[in-house]
């Protein structure tokens, strides 16, 4: 009998090598490199028939009568693009806490009674699931329970109950008795998503995976699971706030560019409808250093809250920071401004913040983020009804962003009285017509912005007089 062969595999990419490398030739990656041990697979008897799937003409194939099914969790059916597909795989994944389970439970609470769902569980018993089901008030008819970790007794039982959901929680707990490494391993974690997958799709059943995160937030396990997989799903927020937000990384039947906005309750995971009031909430007024954006999550436009503190530095070289923009973006707009401003931060640290845990990737919110920092450089509060949408370029102008109807109409919904876009975006053929109640303030450049505070700090001025 042949010893099992001891091979160094990739984390990121799954590359194998017969020693230890320091740098991935694969995908470059550094110390990414963990020591296997496996066995090589004996040839069938039947290598080399044709026993797998059969080539269709395209032209005969049909679409299942119901191709998404709705979950029931308005949010989750969002970011899923309409609802669960018919035979893809959805790979959840997060930090420990952040409610994947919970949500799974809940899903199964909504389709438990008109589909069959098998629940495997690696990590928790069915007493500590069972008391889960109870805080959440689930008890569906339809749902099976299994607490197993070899992937051979699940496949097992799934082909016993041929479910219509298959829910595996987590895939790190997984172990193939095929793979001679531990289990949690990049080999493992690979071929036991493989099986899996390869069986629902050949059976239209759906298959959600719960996967863990490493220290650096990505995760756990081989990267090629990402591709494997139809979506990949990432709860974000802090444990210690109320709300959680979930985002499609990747999705095969869907936009990757929607959100969906949950508050964690005694209760479970309520879906929030109107996202935009809960991050604005407990808003402070009249402070200085913070503005409201409106960004675009998709087809949604959402209210957020902006905030800069911008203080006196003791150190040779000033702290920036930055929570939830992207750091290169807040230097890039701190250089704008002292260039074309004059205003110098060099001997200032600042820390930029955005409210509620969430994460701003779109460029309309620049003109927000620059009335903050020049607003808290100066100690002029932002008027509490001023909302900023424009994107700043290296020259100081502000550029046009799209859907601005939308993003004009959700400020004024929200009671914005002002709002600062771009002048070329102002009345015209493609601009926005004046709208009822809200004064529309044209900004050509960055100077016309801290014209507007200078402005606003004058009328205050006059009024408290």
């Amino acid at each position: 009998m042949k010893a099992p062969k001891t091979v160094f595999s990739c984390t990121e990419c799954g590359y194998q090598s017969p020693k230890w490398l320091g740098r991935c030739p694969g995908c470059g990656a550094w110390n990414s490199f963990v020591e296997e041990t496996y066995e090589e697979k004996k040839e069938s008897a039947s290598a080399g028939k044709a026993t797998g799937d059969r080539a269709e003409p395209f032209r005969d194939m049909k679409i299942p009568e119901y191709m998404r099914v709705e979950t029931g969790l308005s949010e989750f059916d969002r970011v899923l693009g309409g609802g669960l597909v018919v035979g893809s795989a959805v790979l959840v994944a997060g930090e420990p806490g952040i409610g994947k389970s919970t949500l799974l439970m809940q899903l199964c609470g909504r389709l438990g009674d008109k589909l069959k769902i098998l629940y495997v569980s690696g990590e928790e018993s069915r007493a500590q699931l069972r008391l889960r089901a109870d805080r959440l008030s689930v008890d569906p008819e339809k749902l099976f329970v299994q607490n197993e970790i070899s992937l051979e007794q699940i496949l097992s039982e799934y082909a016993r109950i041929k479910p219509d959901i298959l829910i595996i929680d987590s895939i790190q707990t997984l172990n193939s008795s095929a793979v001679g490494s531990a289990q949690g391993s990049v080999t493992q974690v690979r071929e036991c998503a493989s099986a899996l997958i390869s069986r629902v799709k050949s059976d239209g059943a759906s298959l959600l995976i719960v996967g863990h995160v490493n220290k650096e937030g990505g995760i756990a396990g081989p990267k090629v699971l990402e591709h494997m997989v139809d979506a990949v799903i990432s709860f974000e927020g802090d444990r210690g706030a109320p709300h959680r937000i979930v985002r499609a990384v990747k999705n095969r039947y869907g936009s990757t560019n929607e959100i969906g906005v949950f508050d964690m309750t005694g209760e479970g995971l309520v879906p929030v409808d109107n996202p935009s009031s809960m991050l604005l909430e407990g808003r402070p007024e009249g402070v200085s250093g913070s503005c409201a954006a409106c960004v675009l999550e998709g087809t949604r436009p959402l209210i957020a809250e902006v905030q800069a503190l911008v203080a006196p530095t003791v150190y040779p070289t000033p702290r920036r920071t930055a929570d939830g923009i992207d750091y290169n973006r807040m230097c890039l707009l701190l250089a704008v401004i002292e260039k074309r401003l004059g205003l110098r931060f060099s001997n200032h640290d600042v820390f930029l913040n955005v409210v509620g845990g969430m994460r701003i990737d779109d460029t309309a919110a620049d003109a927000a983020i620059v009335l903050a920092l020049i607003s808290s450089l100066k100690d002029i509060p932002v008027p509490d009804d001023l909302i900023a949408v424009g994107e700043i370029g290296l020259a100081g102008e502000f550029r046009s962003v799209p859907s601005l109807p939308q993003r004009v109409s959700e400020a004024k919904r929200l009671g914005f009285r002002r709002i600062a876009l771009p002048k070329r975006q102002v009345g015209g053929k493609h601009g926005v017509p004046g709208v009822d109640g809200c004064e529309l303030h044209g900004m050509a450049g960055i100077y016309d912005a801290l014209t507007l505070l200078a402005r606003s700090q004058r009328g205050k001025g006059k009024e408290n007089e």
